[in-house]
């Protein structure tokens, strides 16, 4: 009866299909302004420089036969197999040899996801919506192109900026994809036969991971030692190999010559630095600023695969389990397709640039700006399925047999595995399913066990609110300091403190509402260290808090969430 209760009064609330509309609205109103910015900023400026300003996204219209502009409904779109998509309009600012203009272009238009907060339809009570022929039940979470509704399908794949033990041809092995924006870059840590640590990274392979701490600029030996915090022959072995290298500069020549890079000291020193800065652990920072907190994280994963080397049998890191795992939304995938057209669209723009500036002719920036490509691709990319980066099956067509079959597609969720492959361990029921998956519902066939759908009260976390400098902040505040307990924060070691208790700190603040309400909190036992995650795309799911085997769900609560004056929120923020 209790579980009818709150899930009654969680559905009230929230819809079945949430996740997708909320990472849909996420990229909408803040992601494409980053991945403008971020475009924006990396431009090179010789002749004459580009740079972008606000980009807003309006509301779905179409454009008519005799040229007039009307809003339009999802179930004219439908009828008049129409494409349910809003324009793009972006400001670009081109300075070219002391004259500046700026005008607002309009990029192209996108296809907007019905009942997200762009869509025609957000905040209409059922009446209106009636007026509008929608089905008020109906969930929205899919688009329509060309009067066909397409819907994106969640893909679920392996956790960036995490640390994996794997075993490879016999020898111990510390993966890790560190991730930002569109970058995804592999990472690993191995020895030697000789008992050497090796790092490699990017076009870097094998490179002496005690040099390149050095090369960040960590030159003190005794200052690796401690925070590698294991007192092991091989680290020793490891500093006295490199003992002799005193400064940065001699670090980086060394990993140059290890790459035989060519050219003069300083083309040799720059080109190092560059990469390091970009391609290596891009997650904690792209600046030189972010070297030192780079040269600290990477101690630590040392320290973590010594742990791994003393305990082989009981470290392999499972792939299977969720935490392992994140799920990609529409966002996310609707974000790589967005960056890499716009990035096309400003290739164009330079390009036609350059060759009006031979015949010392200046066009207008609309003329210049014009493409009906970059629409013309993002809705193919929709309507087949295809996406970048090779994949396929992306987007299926909605199956509209009965209500259920919707709610069921909107819920699912695909594993990036091929279908012919065994893969057992990836299809079996694994206990970090219970209440985030639906142990049952998985077609039959090649596909079993590698399509999930979600449970009815579990969801995938989005952005969260809170600054990760404030947050980082609050724990220092409250003791973060000193310790044998390493704390990392979304892949990143950030402190060390004194026991795992500190986690219930970290705990009650969440309950209190200082720290994000998604933030996951895990203690690791064999690697002694405390992990804390707001990444999104970690399946969510409600439990029930239980104090020394007392639920602190009474039936007085349940009584008032049945009379409506609790509502599940509440629920969360009393820490029920």
């Amino acid at each position: 009866m209790a579980e009818h209760i709150l899930v009654k009064e969680y559905l009230k609330n929230h819809s079945l299909v949430e996740s997708n509309i909320t990472s849909f609205n996420n990229f909408i109103e803040k992601r494409i302004q980053e991945i403008v910015d971020e475009l924006s900023d990396s431009m090179p400026s010789d002749e004459f420089e580009i740079k972008l300003g606000k980009i807003k996204v309006e509301k779905p219209n179409i454009v008519e036969a005799d040229g007039s502009t009307k809003l339009i409904t999802p179930a004219e779109a439908r009828i008049r197999n129409l494409t349910y998509s809003a324009p793009i309009k972006i400001e670009i600012t081109i300075k070219y040899e002391g004259q500046v203009e700026t005008a607002e272009v309009e990029l192209g238009r996108i296809p907007i996801i019905v009942k997200s907060r762009v869509c025609n339809l957000s905040g209409l009570n059922e009446q209106e919506l009636i007026e509008k022929y929608i089905d008020p039940k109906e969930p929205g979470g899919y688009f329509i192109i060309n009067g066909n509704e397409r819907i994106i399908v969640m893909a679920e794949d392996l956790a960036s900026n995490q640390a994996f033990i794997e075993k490879s041809k016999n020898k111990m092995m510390l993966r890790l994809f560190s991730q930002r924006g569109a970058y995804k870059i592999p990472i690993s840590i191995t020895e030697s036969n000789e008992g050497i640590l090796e790092l490699s990274f990017s076009r870097f392979k094998n490179i002496p991971a005690i040099v390149l701490l050095k090369s960040l600029g960590m030159i003190s030996d005794a200052e690796i030692a401690k925070l590698i915090g294991r007192q092991t022959d091989s680290l020793i072995v490891n500093l006295y190999e490199y003992a002799e290298i005193k400064d940065a500069e001699e670090a980086l020549m060394k990993i140059a010559e290890h790459t035989s890079l060519q050219g003069t000291k300083k083309e040799m020193l720059d080109r190092v630095k560059q990469r390091i800065d970009s391609y290596f652990l891009p997650h904690i920072g792209l600046k030189k600023e972010s070297r030192i907190e780079k040269a600290r994280t990477v101690c630590k994963l040392i320290k973590q695969f010594y742990v791994a080397k003393e305990h082989p049998e009981d470290s392999i890191t499972d792939k299977d389990h969720y935490s392992n795992k994140r799920v990609r939304l529409s966002g996310d995938l609707l974000s790589d397709l967005f960056r890499v057209n716009l990035n096309i669209l400003l290739r164009e723009i330079q390009h036609s640039l350059q060759k009006t500036m031979k015949r010392k002719k200046f066009y207008s920036i609309k003329t210049i700006a014009k493409s009906t490509l970059f629409s013309h691709r993002i809705e193919s990319a929709i309507a087949t399925g295809s996406w970048i980066g090779e994949r396929t099956g992306v987007t299926q067509n909605m199956d509209k047999t009965n209500y259920l079959a919707i709610l069921s597609q909107l819920q699912r969720v695909a594993s990036t595995l091929p279908g012919e492959q065994e893969n057992f361990a990836a299809r079996t029921l694994h206990p970090t399913h219970y209440g985030r998956f639906c142990p049952i519902e998985t077609p039959e066939g090649t596909e079993i066990g590698l399509r999930k759908n979600l449970a009815m009260l579990s969801r995938i976390s989005t952005r969260s609110e809170i600054d990760d400098d404030k947050i980082v902040n609050v724990l220092v505040k409250e003791g973060m300091g000193e310790g044998n307990v390493d704390l990392f924060y979304n892949g990143k070691y950030v402190g060390c403190v004194e026991n795992s208790d500190f986690m219930n700190i970290i705990r009650e603040k969440r309950r209190a509402g200082v720290f994000p309400v998604e933030m996951s909190i895990k203690f690791d036992k064999f690697l002694n260290a405390i992990f804390l995650s707001t990444e999104i795309g970690r399946v969510l799911r409600p439990l029930i808090i239980v104090d020394n085997g007392v639920s602190r769900l009474k039936e007085e609560h349940l009584k008032l969430v049945e009379s409506g004056s609790l509502s599940w929120k509440n629920l969360i923020e009393q820490g029920i």
